[in-house]
């Protein structure tokens, strides 16, 4: 931008990357740990060339740090533990049972409110109960 008559400068192209540069913030895409909206804060791998980087945007600092701390660590965002793993064929069992009562040919996106609801409830109800069922199983570790 000059700052004499306040105009925005044409982008110029940069000798190590020709052509137009991106926008620098992705409108649209949601935040690598919540999933809510993305307001401007951003990561990448500095150590990878400029060509192969890998972005990820978010909605807030405090998400960035969370991604930032589990990155240096080598750690991935969703990894499932132990338990919660052996909880899954139960939560798909009860889901299973509710795509029946909807229909399998019938889109997610076709289901009214209060359909949805039914088995966004069927699922989380279904996940709470068998994790509750392993944990009380399990000795307690202290």
């Amino acid at each position: 931008m000059s700052h004499v008559a306040q105009i925005a400068s044409a982008p110029t192209e940069a000798a190590d990357r020709p052509g137009f540069d991106r926008l620098w913030h992705p409108r649209g895409t949601l935040c690598a740990v919540c999933t809510s909206r993305t307001r401007g804060f951003g990561w990448f791998d500095p150590h990878q060339p400029r060509g192969k980087r890998t972005y990820r945007w978010f909605c807030s600092m405090q998400c960035q740090a969370a991604f930032n701390r589990k990155a240096k660590r080598g750690l991935s965002m969703v990894d499932f533990t132990e338990d919660e793993t052996q909880a899954l064929p139960a939560v798909m069992r009860a889901l299973g049972l509710e795509m029946e009562r909807i229909g399998w040919d019938r889109p997610l996106g076709q289901l009214n409110q209060n359909e949805m609801h039914r088995l966004i409830v069927i699922t989380v109800e279904a996940f709470r109960a068998e994790m509750a069922e392993i944990t009380s199983q399990s000795e307690v570790p202290f």
